[in-house]
């Protein structure tokens, strides 16, 4: 026996960060996750910021969904003497689809904070429009009020995204932008935006400017890819703002032909694993996905002749429903909600009070359950986002 002993403890030590990250790499999620009770040295390595970019790069598994918010966006933006919520109705509204989920509706302080705006890896965008902004941590807890901002936009649209940091693993920065929306018959090409910095804690004002007129969809929420963000404008364009480049420049997209007509009800964008950025739409009778095929590593001020869009999938839902008879038994008109996050092979559909999980290639529908229905939910006009968390553990022991 105590050969034995020593003979494991041989093997244990032989075992370099290098070969055991190697080894590890190679597991599926719910394995990795259990041998951080091994050592913690196992727990180190697992933990570590370089085993989890490798991980998610080999797996592309890195988020759980925790649950919907449902925000209306009859009360975005309204003046003093505009619609007014009931009382009968809640300012926020967690579907939730976990104990997590449950857990975090029933703290109570996302209540506090306002509607929901948007969320990036985890953290929560909360406020009221168009002066009031708080960020919170559910993971650790840690609330940030933002300082009012500098300038004051009747209607306006949000870009929210943070990163972390390589060197200090528990520092998350992030940014929250307000992008000022000139509704007005003649469009201009340039727009106003306020940035919000964690780093530095405070409002920064620019001038963003286009080759080409053109005016932001109001109380829309960017989709940001690789810090590159994309918000839906008018005339069936895509604006696109890298705030990396550093050039205060705004760069047109147009999106699938047909889509300036008003015969899709829903638009939502997302990303491909291979970073690309995805394109969904649905109407009354159904759903299409596009994938933009992009040449070079960033957008030009010709962006619409050097890149295109290449139809995924074309999708009746009347033969969606005939194809998952369990599921149409209750089902109403559909639209499409979502796409996962780096995931092109699933979307979420909402029908009636009913959320689905789609798969693209089998077309297969999954009823997803959740805990908070309520009937003062007013569907048709409210906004129903997904909340994902970032799944991978994190210790004390990590550099």
């Amino acid at each position: 026996m105590k050969g034995q002993k020593r003979s494991a403890n041989d093997i244990h030590a032989a075992l370099t960060d290098d070969i055991l990250h190697e080894i590890l790499l190679r597991l599926p999620e719910k394995s990795v996750f259990s041998f951080i009770l091994v050592s913690k040295r196992w727990l180190r390595v697992i933990c570590s910021s370089s085993f989890r970019k490798d991980y998610h790069a080999r797996w592309r598994i890195n988020f759980h969904l925790l649950g919907f918010f449902v925000c209306n966006h009859l009360y975005l933006g309204r003046s003093k003497h505009g619609i007014c919520r009931p009382p009968s109705e809640r300012a926020l509204h967690l579907l939730s689809t976990c104990e997590e989920g449950d857990n975090l509706l029933v703290s109570g302080i996302p209540k506090q904070l306002g509607y929901f705006i948007d969320s990036s890896n985890g953290l929560l965008l909360f406020g009221r429009h168009p002066m009031t902004y708080s960020v919170w941590n559910p993971i650790t807890k840690q609330l940030c009020r933002l300082p009012q901002p500098q300038r004051y936009y009747k209607s306006l649209c949000i870009a929210f995204f943070s990163v972390t940091e390589e060197c200090f693993e528990e520092i998350i920065h992030y940014k929250v932008i307000r992008a000022r929306c000139d509704c007005r018959r003649d469009e201009v090409n340039t727009v106003s935006i306020e940035t919000f910095s964690s780093v530095t804690g405070t409002w920064k004002h620019y001038t963003l400017t286009c080759s080409s007129t053109f005016a932001l969809r109001p109380w829309a929420v960017a989709t940001v890819i690789s810090g590159v963000i994309y918000w839906f404008a008018t005339q069936g364009n895509l604006a696109i703002y890298d705030p990396r480049l550093g050039d205060r420049r705004i760069v047109l997209l147009k999106l699938p032909d047909g889509t300036i007509s008003q015969d899709y009800d829903e638009c939502v964008l997302g990303e491909a694993p291979d970073g690309r950025l995805q394109y969904g739409q649905s109407s009354t009778s159904g759903m299409e996905i596009w994938v933009l095929e992009r040449e070079g590593n960033s957008f030009s001020s010709n962006v619409q002749s050097q890149n295109r869009w290449n139809l995924r999938y074309k999708l009746s839902f009347k033969a969606m429903w005939k194809q998952n008879p369990d599921s149409a038994k209750n089902s109403k008109e559909a639209q499409i909600l979502s796409f996962l996050p780096q995931n092109s092979e699933y979307v979420f559909i909402r029908a009636g009070w009913n959320i689905f999980l789609f798969h693209l290639k089998s077309r297969r529908l999954t009823l997803i359950p959740y805990l908070g229905r309520d009937s003062s939910i007013q569907w048709d006009d409210s906004q129903v986002m997904p909340y994902f968390r970032p799944s991978w553990p994190r210790s004390c022991f990590c550099p």
